[in-house]
Order: C-alpha cells, then sequence, then structure tokens
C-alpha cells in the first residue's frame, strides 16, 4: 500500500526533514509512527498525502509512483485517503453534518449520497444524533470524532493521522485509538504519528521511529 524508496525532504534553507527513508506497510495493515519533536512524522504524512513532494527517493501509494505524478493526479491520489489533525480544522461557522459532507461536496457527490454517506459516518464515531450541532458546542473528543467522520466519510483506503489524541485525556484517547481498530479491522490501512508512548505500548501494531528525519526500526514489522 505505502512505500519509500530512499526518500528524502529538504525544505527550503537546507533543512533535512526525511533523510533515505525506506518504508514498507502492506494493504489493510495498522502501525504507529513516533518520535521527537522535529523528527519527520508531519513531513512524512504529508508526502504520502501530496502535500509536500519529495527530494529525492521514489514514494508508491498503491502501486503508484507518488514523486512523479503529476498536478492533475492529486485530487484522485487523494481520495484513496483521509487525513486527520491533532487541531481537527473544522469549520466552526458550520454545522456537524456540513463539515463532515465538505469533501463529497467537493468530489461532485449527489445530494441524496452525501446525505446517506454523512450519516453513516457519524454513526460510525457514534455523533449520529448531533450532525445539526456546531463544532463549538462539542467537547474536544466529539470535534476530533467530527474531524475522523469527515475523514472516513468518502470510505478512503488509507487513514493517516497527524497526533490525533495529542489534545485528549487519557481515556479519550483510548477512545479515539479504539476507533482507528475498528477501520483497520474492515481493511483500512491506518498509519498514525503520535508521541504517546504509553498508550501505543498497549497496542499490538509495529511502531516506526523517527530519529533526525531517519527511519529506525522499532518493532520492525513494517519497516523494511
Amino acid at each position: 500500500m505505502i512505500r519509500f524508496d530512499n526518500v528524502s525532504k529538504r525544505y527550503p534553507g537546507g533543512k533535512d526533514a526525511l533523510q533515505a527513508v525506506n518504508l514498507h506497510m502492506e494493504a489493510g495493515s495498522m502501525a504507529f509512527l513516533t518520535g521527537h519533536s522535529g523528527a519527520g512524522k508531519s513531513t512524512l504524512l504529508k508526502l504520502i498525502a501530496l502535500l509536500e513532494r519529495t527530494t529525492r527517493g521514489q514514494l508508491f501509494l498503491d502501486g503508484e509512483n507518488l514523486s512523479r505524478a503529476p498536478k492533475r493526479r492529486v485530487p484522485m491520489v487523494r481520495r484513496k485517503i483521509g487525513m486527520i489533525f491533532q487541531n481537527h480544522r473544522l469549520l466552526f461557522d458550520r454545522t456537524v453534518f456540513d463539515n463532515v459532507a465538505l469533501p463529497l461536496v467537493i468530489a461532485g457527490y449527489r445530494h441524496q449520497d452525501i446525505g446517506r454517506r454523512v450519516r453513516a459516518a457519524l454513526d460510525k464515531v457514534g455523533l449520529l444524533g448531533q450532525e445539526r450541532a456546531f463544532p463549538i458546542t462539542l467537547s474536544g473528543g466529539e470535534q476530533q470524532r467530527v474531524g475522523i467522520a469527515r475523514a472516513v466519510v468518502n470510505k478512503p483506503r488509507l487513514l493517516l493521522a497527524d497526533e490525533p489524541t495529542g489534545n485528549l485525556d487519557p481515556d479519550l484517547s483510548r477512545d479515539i485509538m479504539h476507533l482507528f481498530e475498528q477501520f483497520n479491522q474492515v481493511g483500512v490501512t491506518v498509519l498514525i504519528a503520535s508521541h504517546d508512548l504509553d498508550l501505543i505500548s498497549r497496542m499490538p501494531y509495529p511502531r516506526l521511529r523517527l530519529e533526525q528525519g531517519r527511519l529506525l526500526n522499532g518493532d520492525g514489522a513494517a519497516a523494511q
């Protein structure tokens, strides 16, 4: 599903965010990406989502070489991906329904299909009764669930999460991680960047550790 072959990313000014990263994740797997602040976790996820481009090396998603993907391919590639952020990135002047519907509206889905998909996504994250609420009225954990519903509403094959529990207490963090497990159990590939070692050490998934932009073997199963 995901393969990095000697991928490096250098930002303007000469900062190497990633250096010669090799990584392989099979379709349907789940793994955690760990490392200190500034280790390159967010950059790695952004490369997969084509929010950034590789400087050197080859990056493949579902067999497609993203390093060579032209700009016109970017929207189609992103339809395979759901992205979850630490700060939710919700539109606070729109309802929960409208926030979750946004990717479908952009993709041009029919009105009837949008309603059905949005309600199914909200049901999966336990927020079906909140579709007319505004995000500002929700708790932090509920806001993160809205972000997850938005990420899965178009049924992506891959979920990328960047510190999704960074602002949540331990109980809510476990609930959010359980949601990711549920999506993985139905075949979605899941890669989560997290610094919460206490939480992820209790979960039976591989850990990939970044240090100064280099990927080190953690417990190994997802890295080659």
